[in-house]
C-alpha cells in the first residue's frame, strides 16, 4: 500500500497507543523509523498475558509491523546529533514520553522545527502536556475509571466494570494517526509543519460521545448502568446480552411486536412499540425468560425471519473461523524473524478493494540501524565508529 509513500515518520513511541498509531501510518506506506533506546522500547520487553513468541512479545507483534528499527542512545551527544540529522529528513516526529522529556534531551518541538519547519511534531500523552494532571500516569484502566467509562459499563446491580480490552489506548491510536494525517494534508496547503497533540483522557471521553452528550443535555437515569440486564443506562429494552439454553445472544434495538413474532412470545404483544423505553425492564425480563428456553441455534433463524437485529456471542476461538473475517483478511499468519509462526491483526480498512499487507514483519531491535544511517550519508567507517562509542547500536 503506497498511500503515504514518500512520507518519513520518526517514532519515539512506547506502550500501545503511540506504536499502534505509527503502525497505522506504516500500513499506509509511510517509512516509519522506530528510534529505540539500547534496551528496546517498552512494548518489546513486556507482554499482555506474559506471552512471547520466541523473543517477540505479543505487544511488539501487535504494533511493530511495517517499521524499521534503529537503536540510539539519547543520552549520548552523538546519538542526539544523529536524531537531528534524521529529523531534517522527516515529515513527522511522534513521541509519547512524559511531558518535557524530549525537551530535556534536546530534541523537543521548538528545536526540531528550527531544523525542519515543515515537520509535523505529534505528541500523545495521558492527560495533555499542560494542566494539573499533566504528569500523572496515563494508563488505560485508570482512564476508564476517571472518565466515567467504567461507571457506565456493567449491570445496575453490579460494580463498575472495565472493558475487557485496552479500548482507550486503541481509540487514542486512531485519533493520533488521524490527527497526523490531517496535519500532513494541511501542510500541502500551507507548506508549514505544526504541533499536534492528543491525549488518552479525551480519547476516553470521545468514546462516550453519544451517551455523555445525552447526559450533558438532561438525560437522567436511576443508575449509571443498565437495569435488568440492559446493556447501557440509556438503551431501550431488551437491548443487551441474554442467556439461551446453551450460550448467549445479543439482541439489539427491536420493537416489541417484532420480538413477539421472532420469539413466538405472545406475552410481548401487550407492549406497544412506543413503550420500548418506558417499559424496558418488563420487556427485557420477558425476552430473557423466553430465550432461556431453547439453544442459541434454535433462535437464530426465527429472529432473522422477524428482522430482529441479533448476534450470537462469539469468543476469540470463534473468530479465526468467522467467514466474514476470513473474507476481509482480518488476520495474517506468517513467521517472525526467528522463524516462529505468528498471527497478526491487520489494518482494518480497504483501499480500492485492497487491504494493506505486512511489508515488514515486526523487526528485531536495531535491525536497520546501519541502513538508516547510511541513508543519511554516513560512511561505513562513520557508522561503525558510532556503534563503537555506544551512541547507536545495531542488530
Amino acid at each position: 500500500m503506497d498511500l503515504l509513500a514518500g512520507v518519513r515518520v520518526l517514532s519515539f513511541n512506547h506502550y500501545l497507543a503511540g506504536p499502534l498509531a505509527a503502525q497505522t501510518l506504516g500500513d499506509l506506506g509511510a517509512d516509519v523509523i522506530c528510534i529505540e533506546p539500547p534496551g528496546g522500547a517498552f512494548q518489546r520487553n513486556w507482554a499482555v498475558a506474559n506471552k512471547f513468541v520466541g523473543s517477540d512479545s505479543v505487544n511488539h507483534l501487535a504494533t511493530g509491523r511495517n517499521k524499521r528499527s534503529i537503536v540510539v542512545d539519547l543520552k549520548s551527544p552523538a546519538g542526539v546529533e544523529a536524531v537531528k540529522k534524521l529529523a531534517a529528513t522527516a515529515d513527522v516526529v511522534m513521541e509519547n514520553f512524559r511531558p518535557g522529556t524530549m525537551e530535556k534531551l534536546g530534541i523537543g518541538y521548538e528545536t526540531l522545527r528550527e531544523i525542519n519547519p515543515r515537520l509535523i511534531y505529534a505528541v500523545s500523552s495521558g492527560f495533555g502536556t499542560t494542566g494539573p494532571w499533566k504528569d500523572c500516569p496515563g494508563q488505560d484502566l485508570l482512564l476508564q475509571a476517571l472518565s466515567g467509562l467504567a461507571a457506565r459499563t456493567g449491570q445496575a446491580d453490579g460494580a463498575p466494570t472495565a472493558v475487557g480490552t485496552v479500548l482507550v489506548d486503541q481509540h487514542a491510536a486512531s485519533l493520533y494517526a488521524m490527527s497526523i494525517l490531517a496535519a500532513l494534508y494541511a501542510r500541502t496547503q500551507t507548506g508549514k509543519g505544526r504541533l499536534v497533540e492528543v491525549n488518552l483522557y479525551q480519547a476516553a471521553i470521545d468514546l462516550q460521545g453519544e451517551s455523555l452528550t445525552a447526559f450533558l443535555n438532561g438525560a437522567q437515569s436511576d443508575s449509571p448502568r443498565g437495569p435488568s440486564g440492559i446493556a447501557s443506562w440509556f438503551s431501550p429494552g431488551p437491548y443487551g446480552i441474554h442467556a439461551t439454553a446453551d450460550g448467549f445472544l445479543a439482541i439489539s434495538m427491536a420493537a416489541p411486536s417484532a420480538l413477539a413474532k421472532g420469539l413466538e412470545a405472545p406475552e410481548l404483544a401487550q407492549f406497544g412499540d412506543d413503550e420500548s423505553f418506558t417499559k424496558r425492564e418488563e420487556i427485557t425480563r420477558a425476552v430473557s425468560a423466553r430465550l432461556a428456553q431453547h439453544p442459541t441455534a434454535y433462535w437464530l433463524p426465527m429472529l432473522e425471519a422477524a428482522k430482529v437485529w441479533h448476534a450470537p456471542v462469539q469468543d476469540y476461538p470463534d473468530l479465526m473461523d468467522d467467514p466474514q473475517l476470513s473474507h476481509l483478511g482480518a488476520f495474517e499468519t506468517t513467521t517472525n524473524a526467528s522463524g516462529e509462526e505468528i498471527t497478526m491483526v491487520m489494518h482494518p480498512a480497504r483501499y480500492d478493494g485492497q487491504s494493506p499487507k505486512a511489508r515488514l514483519i515486526p523487526q528485531p531491535l536495531g535491525a536497520q540501524t546501519r541502513e538508516v544511517l547510511a541513508e543519511l550519508g554516513l560512511s561505513p567507517d562513520e557508522i561503525e565508529a558510532l556503534i563503537e562509542t555506544g551512541a547507536v547500536r545495531a542488530a
